[in-house]
């Protein structure tokens, strides 16, 4: 496909097989696609070999060999030594040299698969086998993985302590040191989406329903393992059930107890191994994780507010809906949809109410029309559930402590942001390559002038100046 929508280029030495190719495609440069479908805005080049795949819109696939995989839109894989076999890779993602993603034939049967949820980011020469499964915005650091693995806490880094022969999970792991990337990526997938027929409603912030429903299962997963651990630590003998141990490491995590820095806190089901999983930073990445479900529906219940036209805080809470569920959400290709819908679009398929692929298209674009006002009702649920109480119920004051807590977390997100590229300006192991600070200003720029962070900085600010003039409304 060539045309208005976009052009697409056919570069030299190609050899192109059984395939289709979407719009403002680019492929060049000695590739071979063999059994594949190319969605709008992708890219082939310099050598990749994309068989029996998927590739979704604005990916790009450089000089890899990539088999029997269904990728996401915003994919980025461009290293000559990468390798991506049976796997569902759910965009936002970018696999570096020397991966080697879904190792042959762990088991005497055939293969299985590996899920990488959006925002996946292994490290150089990571090898992972199959079946493996990873939330959300997990790092790999560099590291054979030598079993299945199941990550089930979303941001996290997961590196391997060779001398304890231990498996390292860090929750929260792009909020405290990654800030900057985080942010930037989700502006920049926005940026770089040239589409121009948007079937599909790609969702690019990394605060959704999807990964908003894997940190509210995050923060009972390390309820439960802390509970257990301080069980352990103090009382050795004496049984705890798994209700008895969240709920105690509920309340240490929410007191902020510093004992839970001193325990040893392992994760259950994370690897197919008999070798411990041990949680670091756990007290941090909790109270992270509560922040961003608080900041993520009281935004939105801002901003609905605001779109109402609700002058005080009677008509705000006469107008939240009594009932909304945060339902479970999939994944369907980048656009999210409840997973009731996604059953209901099978069961439509499955009895021949829909009968044709322009009828599927259909239901994603009225899914994608739906879906502003689904998010909403998901993001009120959630902060209902976080604060244990419903939200017509909720007070002037504890709507203005709300107000607090999201100008707080924007001010820290916004000074990590800042702080995570410093880092860049400040190691001693960057600057060493240039003769002189000057020089070094030069070619990658000062930090003073970075745009990106001056926008964020201005962005707060407004934020703030919207949140002090909400709160003298609700007054």
């Amino acid at each position: 496909n060539s045309g208005p929508e976009g052009t697409t280029q056919i570069g030299e030495g190609c050899e192109i097989v059984n395939g289709i190719i979407g719009f403002g495609c680019r492929l060049f440069y000695g590739i071979k696609a063999v059994r594949f479908v190319m969605a709008d805005h992708s890219q082939l080049k310099y050598g990749a070999r994309l068989i029996n795949s998927y590739l979704g819109q604005n990916a790009t696939i450089s000089c890899c060999e990539v088999l029997n995989s269904l990728i996401f839109p915003a994919h980025e894989q461009h290293h000559n030594n990468s390798f991506l076999c049976a796997a569902l890779v759910m965009g936002q993602s970018n696999i570096a040299a020397g991966a080697t993603i879904g190792s042959n034939h762990n088991s005497r049967g055939a293969d299985g698969e590996v899920i990488l949820g959006r925002g996946f980011w292994p490290g150089l020469c990571v090898s992972i086998k199959h079946n493996s499964k990873f939330a959300s915005f997990t790092i790999l650091a560099k590291g054979d993985y030598p079993t299945e693995l199941n990550i089930q806490t979303p941001f996290s880094l997961v590196s391997i302590d060779a001398s304890n022969d231990q498996l390292i999970v860090m929750p929260g792991y792009w909020f405290l040191y990654n800030m900057y990337a985080l942010e930037r990526n989700a502006w920049k997938y926005v940026d770089r989406d040239k589409r121009t027929d948007r079937i599909q409603r790609i969702e690019y912030d990394y605060l959704a329903p999807d990964t908003i429903n894997e940190i509210i299962n995050a923060l009972e997963l390390l309820e439960l393992a802390t509970g257990k651990a301080y069980h352990l630590k103090e009382n050795k003998t004496k049984k705890i059930t798994d209700e008895q141990a969240a709920v105690l490491g509920k309340k240490l995590l929410t007191e902020g107890n510093p004992i839970v820095d001193e325990l040893e806190i392992l994760g259950l089901n994370f690897e197919n191994s008999k070798r411990k999983t041990v949680y670091k930073k756990v007290l941090r990445a909790y109270r992270i994780f509560e922040d961003l479900v608080i900041y993520y529906g009281t935004t939105t219940l801002i901003d609905w507010s605001k779109k109402q036209g609700f002058k005080n805080f009677n008509e705000i809470v006469k107008g939240i809906p009594s009932k909304f569920n945060r339902n479970n959400w999939i994944n369907l290709g980048g656009q999210l949809m409840p997973e009731t819908e996604v059953a209901t679009l099978k069961d439509k398929i499955n009895t021949n109410k829909i009968k044709s692929w322009d009828e599927v298209h259909d239901f994603y674009s009225a899914m994608g029309n739906k879906y502003p006002e689904q998010k909403r009702q998901h993001a009120l649920a959630s902060l209902s559930e976080r604060l244990g109480k419903s939200l017509k119920k909720i007070t002037p004051k504890e709507l203005t402590i709300l107000l607090d807590t999201v100008v707080r977390t924007k001010e820290w997100m916004t000074k990590g942001i800042y702080d995570s590229k410093a880092k860049d300006f400040a190691n001693p192991y960057r600057q060493m390559v240039y003769d002189s600070n000057e020089e070094m200003d030069a070619v990658v720029g000062k930090l003073a002038d970075n745009s990106f962070i001056n926008d964020q900085v201005i962005a707060l600010a407004k934020f703030k100046k919207n949140m002090a003039s909400f709160k003298k409304q609700i007054k």
